[in-house]
This record gives structure tokens, sequence and C-alpha cells, in this order.
């Protein structure tokens, strides 16, 4: 079924502010963590004690891993602009077999809740170590700095779950919840 196309911006419903707040600050969230994993692409290792012993990919391996991993992670963030945006509602007019047509709700809700719960359970266990309500001593630095910097730039990253739930609840509210507003 073949519905009016929105513009990439215009929505159905009204979009709350703290939804497109929310949406654009996801991709500036995860940015340090992407900067900071860089290096280790050339194997800098970034202050980490490490093993001597351990298996060391060679940089013509790295160099590709680390910078899809950064790119795969800013492209996923960007991605959470669809449940703020109206290609997020109805698919875009140049898509081939699902252009102009509405995209149900479930479509973007059923990812978008999976990819939250799972960013938020990957990071819950290095959340739990800097509040020292667990040990872990896998990963040591050489000194204090190095693991400051880490933290500096690991920490806003624990935020993109539960900023993703709350866009995907926003989105529900606004597309499932007829006169209800996600505000």
């Amino acid at each position: 079924m073949k519905t009016t196309p929105l513009s990439p911006v215009e929505t159905e419903r009204p979009v709350p502010r703290w939804a497109m707040v929310t949406a654009r600050a996801i991709p500036l969230v995860l940015l340090p963590q992407c900067l900071w994993r860089l290096p280790f692409a050339f194997h800098f290792q970034m202050g980490m004690a490490h093993d001597p012993d351990a298996t060391v990919w060679p940089v013509w391996a790295t160099i590709p891993y680390v910078f899809g991993l950064s790119l795969l992670t800013e492209a996923l963030a960007l991605l959470c602009f669809g449940l703020v945006r109206g290609w997020g509602e109805v698919a875009p007019a140049w898509l081939p077999f699902i252009g102009g047509k509405r995209i149900p709700p479930a479509a973007a809700l059923v990812p978008a809740t999976l990819g939250g719960l799972g960013a938020t359970a990957f990071w819950a266990p290095s959340v739990l170590v800097w509040l020292g309500l667990i040990e872990d001593d896998s990963v040591g630095y050489v000194n204090g700095g190095w693991e400051t910097l880490a933290r500096v730039c690991i920490a806003p990253g624990t935020l993109w779950g539960p900023m993703v739930l709350a866009l995907t609840y926003g989105y529900y509210v606004r597309r499932c919840r007829p006169g209800k507003r996600a505000g």
C-alpha cells in the first residue's frame, strides 16, 4: 500500500524535542570511543598494559577491522534518526520495491529495542567495574592518566543503549498509541 510520501524530515505526528535532541546526541556520544579506538589499528596500545606473549594481528588486518568497527558504530548511531524522521515511517521513494510504502512500526521497534537492550547489556559490566561493584583485572594501564583517558572516551558510549531505548519508546508512543504524545 503506497502512502503519501513524507519528506525525509517530516513525520506524521510531531516528534518531542527531547527525542530530537537524543537522536542528535547519539552519534556524538559514540564519537570519543570511536576516535580513541583508532590508534589500536596501528598497534599503539593507548597506555594499556598487555601480555607480550599475546597474539598480535598484523597491521594489514587491524586497520580495516578497527576503522570498520568505528564506521559501523557511527552508522548504527545514525540509524537512530529513523526513529525521529519521516524515513522511519515511510520508506524513501528511491528504495526498490518498498519505496513510498508505510513502514510497519514493528519493523523499527523490534530492531531498535533489541539494539538498545544489547548495547545496555554490553556496557553494563564496564559500568559495574568503574563503580567498583565487580572486579576485573583483565585490562590494566601503565598509569592512571591513560586509564582516565580511556574512561573519559569510553564512558559516554555506556549511554548508547538507554538512549536508544528512550527513543524507541518515543517512537512507539508516536506511532502506536493514538492521541498520546511522547513528551
